[in-house]
C-alpha cells in the first residue's frame, strides 16, 4: 500500500463538492482526516465553538459511513500535524484555503515548516466562489464596490459540482482525541440546550434547507428576504460557515431556479457573490477584521463598552424590535439579515458606541459566526468600511418594523414582555441567559433608552462636528 496522505479538515466539513480532497486524492492514496483543535480554533467565541463540535459530530458519524474516520488532536497546528507524519509515515499534507489574516499566518507558517522537511504540502480552493486575488479591476486592483465586483463575476464560468470521492483507509489508524475531552460547548453552558433546537448541522441538513428553500422560497426572495415575520431566506448561513456545504452548491441551484424562471433567483445568487466579495476584502485589507477600513474614521469619538452596550446584548433597550432581534440571536444562534442591519445601527448611532463592541458579541453569540462577513456587515453599518452605508443614513427601529413587521408577529415571537402570552420561542431566552443576569419573563418592559429622534440627531450632530474638526 503507498504511504497515507493526511486532509488537514477546517471550515469545509463535508465530502460532496470538495475539490480539495478530491485533488489530494486523485493520486490513489489512502487518506487521514484530520481536524486539529489549535490556538486560533481555540479562540472562537461560546457559540461558535459549539456549534463547531456539532458539526465535528456529525462529519465523524459522515466519515465512518464512509469508512473512514476524522482524527482528532490538540496543540499547535504544525506540532500536531509534524507527529501524525511520524506516527503514520504519510508524506504529503493537504487542505483548503482560508483567508482570515489569524488563518493565513498559520497557514503560510505550516507549509513552509513542512516544505522544508521534505513534506509536499499543498492548498486548495474550495471555501470561495473565486479565489479573492482572481477578480481584478480593469487596473489590475481589487475591488472596493460590490455593484462592479458582481458584474465582474457574474458571467464566469464555474465548474459543476464535484462528486463524493472514494476515502481509502490506511493500513492503521493513529491515536485520536474525542469531541468529548474537547469539551466545545462548555462555554455555552445551558444555553447550549436551547440554541441546539434551532441549529441545522450537517451536509444532509444543509442540502435538505436548500432544496426547501428552492422549491418553496426563491421565487419571493426579492419580497420576503427583508420580512422579519417570514421564513424568506435560505438560512444556510451556519452551514457556508463550517463548509457543510459549498458556494457552488448554493450557486447551481440558484442558476437552475432562475432558468426555470423564479424571479427571486438572482438575487439570491446576489447574495452568494457578496459573501465572496467579503472575503475579497478580507484577504486584499486584513485590517477589516481589527480597526477601521476607512482611516477616516480613526478619531471619531465612538463610546466605548459600558452600560448603554450592555443593555442592548441583553435585549433591554426598551425598542421592541431590537431586543427581539438580539433575543433571537440568543436562543437560536442567528438572526435575521435585516434585524442584523437594525441593531448595527442602533448601537453605532443612536448609542453612538464603537462597531467593533457589538463585531465581539456577534463573535461570541453567533452560530454562523464568519470573519468576512461579520467584519464587512459591522463596517457596513457603522459607515467606516468599503462600499459603507453612509454614516447619516440612520435606520428608524420603529418605521423598520412597521415596514418589515406590520403585524409584531417577529416582536412578539421573541420579546415575551410584548404577549400576555408570550411564545416558547420568547420564554427560552429566559432558559438560554445566564443567571447572573437575574431576568425573568415577569419582568416589566424596560423604558426606552433613547428617544428616537433625539437619538438620530445626536448621531447626526456627532458626525458634523466631527467632519467639522477633521477639515479645520
Amino acid at each position: 500500500m503507498p504511504a497515507p496522505l493526511i486532509f488537514w479538515f477546517r471550515r469545509d466539513l463535508r465530502l460532496s463538492d470538495h475539490p480539495g480532497l478530491v485533488s489530494a486524492l486523485s493520486a490513489g492514496q489512502p487518506v487521514i482526516p484530520l481536524f486539529i483543535l489549535d490556538p486560533e480554533t481555540e479562540a472562537l467565541g461560546a457559540a461558535p465553538k459549539w456549534r463547531l463540535g456539532e458539526g465535528l459530530g456529525v462529519f465523524v458519524e459522515t466519515l465512518a459511513a464512509a469508512g473512514s474516520k476524522l482524527i482528532l488532536r490538540r496543540g499547535p497546528a504544525l506540532d500536531v500535524l509534524q507527529a501524525v507524519l511520524a506516527e503514520t509515515g504519510a508524506e504529503a499534507v493537504h487542505w483548503s484555503r482560508l483567508y482570515d489574516p489569524a488563518s493565513k499566518a498559520r497557514d503560510t507558517a505550516v507549509k513552509a515548516s513542512l516544505r522544508d522537511h521534505g513534506i509536499k504540502a499543498e492548498s486548495h480552493a474550495g471555501h470561495v466562489l473565486f479565489e479573492p486575488w482572481t477578480v481584478e479591476t480593469g487596473s489590475g486592483g481589487f475591488y472596493k464596490v460590490y455593484t462592479p465586483f458582481w458584474k465582474a463575476v457574474r458571467g464566469r464560468d464555474i465548474a459543476e459540482p464535484l462528486a463524493v470521492p472514494h476515502l481509502a483507509a490506511p493500513e492503521a489508524w493513529p491515536k485520536t482525541d474525542t469531541l468529548d475531552d474537547w469539551a466545545l460547548g462548555a462555554a455555552m453552558r445551558r444555553g447550549a440546550a436551547v440554541v441546539e433546537k434551532y441549529a441545522q448541522v450537517g451536509t444532509e441538513a444543509a442540502e435538505m434547507r436548500l432544496d426547501a428553500f428552492i422549491e418553496n422560497s426563491v421565487a419571493a426572495y426579492d419580497d420576503h428576504r427583508d420580512r422579519l415575520d417570514m421564513d424568506g431566506t435560505s438560512r444556510l448561513s451556519q452551514n457556508l460557515a463550517l463548509g457543510e456545504i459549498s458556494p457552488r452548491v448554493c450557486w447551481f441551484a440558484g442558476v437552475r431556479a432562475m432558468h426555470e424562471g423564479k424571479a427571486g433567483a438572482e438575487t439570491f445568487l446576489k447574495e452568494i457573490v457578496w459573501r465572496d466579495f467579503a472575503y475579497h476584502l478580507l484577504h486584499h485589507t486584513p485590517h477589516i477584521v481589527e480597526r477601521n477600513w476607512r482611516a477616516e474614521w480613526d478619531d471619531f469619538r465612538w463610546r466605548g463598552d459600558g452600560e448603554a452596550a450592555e443593555r442592548w446584548r441583553r435585549g433591554r433597550t426598551g425598542e421592541p424590535v431590537i431586543d427581539a432581534a438580539m433575543r433571537e440571536m440568543y436562543v437560536t444562534g442567528t438572526m435575521h439579515n435585516r434585524a442584523r442591519m437594525l441593531v448595527a445601527s442602533y448601537l453605532t448611532k443612536h448609542l453612538l458606541t464603537d462597531w467593533k463592541v457589538g463585531l465581539r458579541w456577534f463573535e461570541e453569540c453567533l452560530i454562523d459566526w464568519d470573519p468576512a462577513s461579520n467584519a464587512m456587515g459591522w463596517q457596513w453599518a457603522a459607515g467606516s468600511g468599503p462600499d459603507a452605508s453612509p454614516y447619516f443614513r440612520i435606520f428608524n427601529p420603529a418605521t423598520q418594523a412597521e415596514k418589515f413587521d406590520p403585524k409584531g408577529t417577529y416582536r412578539k415571537a421573541w420579546a415575551a414582555e410584548l404577549s400576555e402570552a408570550p411564545p416558547e420561542t420568547a420564554l427560552e431566552y429566559y432558559e438560554a441567559v445566564p443567571e447572573s443576569w437575574g431576568l425573568a419573563a415577569t419582568d416589566a418592559y424596560p423604558e426606552p433608552m433613547v428617544e428616537l429622534k433625539a437619538g438620530r440627531e445626536a448621531a447626526l450632530a456627532a458626525y458634523q462636528n466631527y467632519k467639522a474638526e477633521t477639515a479645520a
